[in-house]
């Protein structure tokens, strides 16, 4: 590894340090906050599309959000580690087969829709509570099934007692 990796590499744990950014790929919804500087003042500013490429090439890392705007398709090729992007948000993740979804730009309309995808996150402490409901369920089934026996054999009983 030369002093170029070494800088960039000790560059980037100290960008990842600052900023906890989830995990998102092609096709995901995300809402950007972005710095944006007018004059004196500075404030936030949310771009809200879909992402249609990632660049995963350590510090000069980048992903392209598109949106339409008043009809428009709009753009925007951002560096992940800028300092002017505060927060990244995941709205809702596609669910797509493909990494880079230009063939998007080309549709309008329902066409350029994206399937959600089903996604169940759980911890493992979720799914040992999950599975206990489940055996509970399962055994309130098995009670309702003998009391039902017992019902059944009251009602015959019941017969007989009239015959």
């Amino acid at each position: 590894m030369n002093t170029l990796e070494k800088f960039e590499k000790d560059q980037l744990e100290n960008l990842k340090a600052n900023k906890n950014f989830p995990k998102f790929n092609p096709g995901d919804t995300v809402k950007v906050h972005l710095k944006v500087k007018e004059g004196e003042k500075e404030r936030i500013q949310i771009y809200e599309g879909i992402c249609i490429a990632k660049k995963n090439a350590g510090i000069n890392s980048s992903f392209t959000v598109r949106k339409i705007s008043y009809g428009e398709g709009i753009e925007r090729v951002l560096p992940l580690y800028s300092p002017q992007i505060e927060k990244i948000e995941l709205v809702k993740s596609g669910d797509v087969r493909r990494s880079k979804l230009y063939y998007l730009r080309g549709r309008s309309g329902k066409s350029a829709r994206i399937a959600e995808k089903n996604t169940y996150n759980q911890t493992p402490s979720e799914k040992s509570d999950n599975k206990k409901t489940e055996d509970t369920k399962s055994v309130t089934s098995e009670k309702k099934t003998a009391n039902s026996d017992e019902v059944k054999t009251k009602a015959a009983d019941d017969v007989e007692k009239k015959k």
